[in-house]
């Protein structure tokens, strides 16, 4: 009687036994699908940080080599020889030292008013109107076109000073304010002789 009793108790024990392992079984894929669940926002939003920041990372880096790259092209870009500015400087100042002188034209256009003056004045006309048509017409023309070289010499040297680049040779800027100074001062002596400030016309009496 006690061997059976023993026998049945050990059976219901073993019998116990399998249906927990069983049910340890059927709710293992249930936990696991359930973690797995739980986990997988996390791990989503993890790669998700990575590949952006390996996105921005790769970004920087393109950006800096375009940097660099544009460096090297400009580096490697040949600089013009300045010589447009260089021969605009150079033209400024010589119409500026031209503007001080005189020109050939002023002084054909000198001889052609003083030629006038004499035609009109030679049958009748006062000693001031021959001193006003035969010389002070002739120094006002010449003066008229020598104030036109010395305001082309000061545009274009200003022009020149303004448009240059500071890479280019420090002699075009030297060039061209010598020619804006030659121009300013041959403009200032044209206006002066035109509107007679510096010396009147003499008088007939004199």
């Amino acid at each position: 009687m006690d061997i059976t009793k023993t026998d049945e108790k050990t059976a219901d024990k073993a019998v116990e036994k399998t249906d927990d392992t069983a049910e340890a079984k059927a709710t293992a894929p249930e936990v696991a699908a359930e973690t797995a669940a739980e986990g997988t926002p996390e791990a989503d939003g993890a790669a998700d940080r990575l590949v952006e920041q390996a996105a921005e990372q790769g970004a920087d880096d393109d950006e800096l080599d375009d940097e660099d790259l544009d460096d090297e092209l400009l580096a490697a870009a040949p600089a013009g020889s300045g010589a447009g500015v260089g021969g605009a400087a150079v033209v400024s100042a010589a119409l500026g030292a031209v503007a001080l002188t005189g020109t050939w034209t002023g002084k054909i256009v000198s001889e052609r008013e003083t030629l006038v003056g004499q035609i009109s004045t030679s049958q009748s006309g006062t000693p001031a109107q021959q001193i006003s048509e035969i010389y002070g017409d002739a120094w006002h023309a010449t003066a008229l076109v020598n104030g036109v070289f010395a305001l082309l010499a000061l545009v274009t040297a200003v022009l020149v000073l303004v448009l240059v680049r500071p890479e280019r040779p420090a002699w075009i800027r030297a060039v061209a304010l010598a020619g804006a100074v030659l121009g300013g001062l041959g403009l200032l002596l044209s206006v002066g002789t035109y509107f007679d400030l510096f010396l009147s016309l003499p008088s007939a009496g004199s």
